[in-house]
């Protein structure tokens, strides 16, 4: 299910807005605060964000959530002025919302941006890696024929290493692919999504650590290319 954050000032206000989302289908969290939205919104799918907020400027936020990747967000105005519509967008909105629009239309958008988002790996492959099965075009991760729930990240995480399956990718490379940055590679970004897909996927064997280098695919079955001492990890061997 598709994971919203919204950013709203009020408790209340935020309050209805999760009620609404979640009727459309949408599972939701809320935050009341920019700096906390900036701590959160990297494990959403996509960010319902207030332009008004009581510790920092809202177009701030947007600009800080845009620098960071491609994370889907949709601003949301008090008022239905141009100029507020127009600085939101080129702060990095992908869309512009005012709070008194109907939340049916709301919903709309929130599909319209959702697609746009996706839209790029649509005509990518569905992945098998028995009992792993990846599909881009439904975004669904399924194990032994059981749904699990990810995050978009999580996600593009998991496709990203599947794809390459037989190789190392690195920590730069991920954030690249996934986030389309280029942070130095001692952000704890990747390693806080790798240990959820672990968890999810219910071993970590299937995502293995290489030491000082990146990530690749393992195997959920059999013994972890760590051996038992060191499971889901190993070192690279060093040049002779």
């Amino acid at each position: 299910m598709t994971n919203v954050l919204v950013v709203e000032r009020d408790a209340l206000a935020a309050e209805a807005v999760e009620r609404d989302l979640r009727r459309q289908g949408y599972t939701t969290r809320s935050v009341h605060t920019g700096a906390r939205a900036l701590r959160t919104y990297r494990d959403a799918d996509l960010v319902l964000l207030s332009l008004e907020l009581v510790d920092m400027d809202g177009l701030e936020v947007c600009r800080s959530v845009r620098s960071d990747g491609d994370t889907p967000l949709i601003a949301v105005t008090d008022l239905d002025d141009e100029l507020e519509r127009v600085l939101a967008l080129r702060a990095g909105a992908d869309d512009c919302v005012v709070k008194t629009w109907g939340f049916r239309e709301v919903g709309a958008r929130i599909e319209a941006v959702l697609r746009r988002a996706h839209r790029n790996t649509a005509q990518d492959k569905s992945i098998s890696l028995r009992p792993l099965h990846i599909d881009p075009r439904s975004r669904e991760v399924r194990l032994h024929d059981r749904l699990i729930p990810v995050t978009s990240k999580e996600f593009e995480l998991l496709y990203v290493l599947a794809t390459h399956s037989e190789t190392v990718v690195s920590r730069k490379e991920l954030m690249a692919r996934v986030w389309g940055s280029n942070w130095a590679c001692t952000s704890r970004t990747i390693d806080t999504h790798v240990s959820s897909l672990r968890a999810k996927l219910g071993s970590g064997r299937w995502i293995t650590t290489v030491r000082g280098v990146g990530y690749r695919m393992g195997y959920g079955g059999g013994r972890a290319l760590g051996g038992p001492e060191a499971p889901g990890t190993f070192e690279m061997p060093e040049a002779s």
